[in-house]
């Protein structure tokens, strides 16, 4: 744990607050594994190609949200084509969930840290942000330095932005109830969640209540959970799947969570209440196997 320390530690060249697990530290851990246990298998996930990693793991989990909120919006007679979303965060879920939604036909205006965050009405520029916050590992406010057309707004967040579709993709609990109420007087009709419980149980229950439709994050942010699962079979397999072979897997992936999960609200007489679906679906997989095993 020292040696791991060094790595992400006070001396590292992550900015303070944004210190996580990433490639360099899934490396450290796997060498690490290898070395005690003379091993090599998928035990971890999220590596580097050259070890046993896999195509699309970097993007999976924003892609994946994207692919759920589509999915959720196609079966209410609707698209993301047109659309102007706001996100929120500047990690790896936000971005790649704003590279997705951007290649899907939505117009994405914003994304954010813990300073602060930038509203282009142009459409975020994806080449500025990754500069911004994957090479430069910058604070959001550069973005504007970079673009002089987009406004920087520091100290508050991106729910006061008038948009159709909104995706949490920062921090649990930033999207609270004062929060929920702007987001649907300005028209917001689906809100799907990128990071883990970024709405609180307030603002949750608001959304519901005035029928905007509302992905929970067990579901909506599985995909890079299920790009894990998929890069262990590669292992077992001592194969290779290519990007598109990967991501067309993931996009099959976050479709059948969506069905599974609206079915199972309406089987429960919760239609279109996904956090009611989410959890039977889950509750159900879960007892189901469990009692074909004898209850083990």
């Amino acid at each position: 744990m020292t040696e791991l320390y060094k790595v992400i530690g006070p001396n590292s060249d992550v900015p303070a607050g944004d210190i996580g697990v990433g490639g360099r530290e899934i490396g450290y851990l796997f060498g690490q594994y290898k070395k005690i246990t003379g091993r090599h298998e998928g035990v971890l996930t999220g590596k580097g190609l050259s070890y046993g990693g896999s195509l699309a793991r970097t993007e999976a989990t924003g892609y994946g949200l994207v692919y759920l909120t589509e999915e959720m919006l196609k079966n209410h007679g609707n698209a993301l084509e047109g659309k102007t979303v706001v996100v929120s965060g500047s990690g790896n879920v936000a971005i790649y969930a704003i590279e997705k939604a951007q290649k899907l036909g939505a117009k994405v205006v914003t994304a954010s840290d813990s300073s602060g965050y930038v509203y282009d009405e142009e459409g975020i520029d994806l080449d500025i942000l990754k500069k911004v916050k994957e090479q430069e590992r910058a604070r959001i406010s550069k973005y504007a330095e970079y673009k002089p057309t987009a406004k920087f707004v520091a100290d508050k967040k991106v729910w006061e932005v008038p948009c159709t579709v909104a995706l949490p993709c920062a921090t649990q609990n930033e999207l609270d109830l004062d929060a929920a109420k702007m987001l649907v007087q300005n028209g917001c009709i689906a809100v799907a969640e990128g990071a883990n419980m970024p709405a609180t149980i307030e603002a949750t229950n608001y959304f519901l209540a005035n029928n905007v439709l509302f992905a929970p994050g067990k579901a909506a942010n599985a995909g890079g959970v299920a790009t894990s699962a998929l890069e262990m079979s590669q292992n077992s397999a001592r194969i290779i799947w290519t990007f598109e072979q990967v991501d067309e897997k993931l996009k099959d992936i976050m479709e059948s969570i969506y069905f599974h999960m609206s079915t199972a609200a309406k089987e429960y007489h919760s239609e279109d209440n996904f956090v009611v679906g989410a959890n039977i679906a889950g509750f159900l997989k879960v007892a189901d196997a469990m009692m074909s095993q004898g209850i083990v």
